[in-house]
């Protein structure tokens, strides 16, 4: 091999390894973690400035058009983080029904009588009714999602049902709730909480805790042992 041709291959090698003496540069570019948690971000907020428009002024006087006007973006923006408007409710009541079974599982874990773990949740679950996404889901119900769309939003609906009747259920067995039809006492007891969800002023002088505790304080004075 020639010199030249030797010094041209000891160049080219040379100069694809990063010399360790450089100090190490700040990439503009995001990694995996930050795009992922940059996507979320935008969602959620796409999807809470959608509920709060469909709470406001109703689903069907809100379009995607209006949604992505509140937030300065535009409309195909939607569709990327989370797709028609069918969709965007979907998201929408979903959120609001999961956290209400979150809360059914969490008050499997508190402490107490079965009356106080039913207590717990119920307070729970009037809060979230009050809060955005619980109130859409009582505002908007099923009627205006997609026939797809409706059976998912039954079954987690049905989920909840079943969950409290479970509460009912173990309360009368330990002897902490007054013996009755859990069904019957299931449907009283969602009509009370959802109502709230449709008068509630989330800038007037109730704040939904203290609200939750005197509705489920007045409720608990017709079921619980006398």
């Amino acid at each position: 091999m020639s010199n030249l041709h030797s010094r041209a291959f000891l160049v080219n090698t040379g100069g694809d390894r990063p010399d360790p003496a450089l100090p190490p540069i700040s990439s503009p570019f995001q990694t995996p973690e930050q795009r992922q948690a940059d996507r979320a971000a935008k969602r959620d907020a796409v999807l809470r400035a959608a509920v709060r428009m469909f709470n406001e002024k109703g689903f069907h006087q809100t379009s995607l058009d209006d949604v992505a006007a509140r937030l300065g973006i535009s409309k195909p923006t939607i569709y990327h983080y989370l797709g028609n408007k069918d969709q965007v409710l979907l998201e929408c009541v979903s959120r609001g029904l999961g956290q209400i079974i979150e809360a059914a599982a969490e008050a499997r874990q508190e402490a107490g009588t079965g009356a106080d773990r039913l207590a717990w949740f119920l307070r729970r679950y009037a809060q979230i009714n009050m809060d955005d996404f619980g109130r859409c889901v009582i505002r908007t119900g099923d009627e205006a999602l997609a026939s797809e769309s409706q059976q998912q939003f039954r079954a987690l609906k049905r989920r909840i049902d079943n969950a409290l009747r479970e509460l009912i259920g173990e309360a009368i067995a330990d002897g902490s709730l007054a013996p009755t039809d859990p069904k019957l006492l299931a449907f009283t007891i969602a009509g009370a909480l959802n109502w709230p969800a449709r008068w509630h002023d989330p800038d007037g002088e109730h704040a939904p805790a203290d609200l939750a505790e005197y509705l489920v304080t007045n409720l608990a004075r017709g079921y619980l042992p006398r």
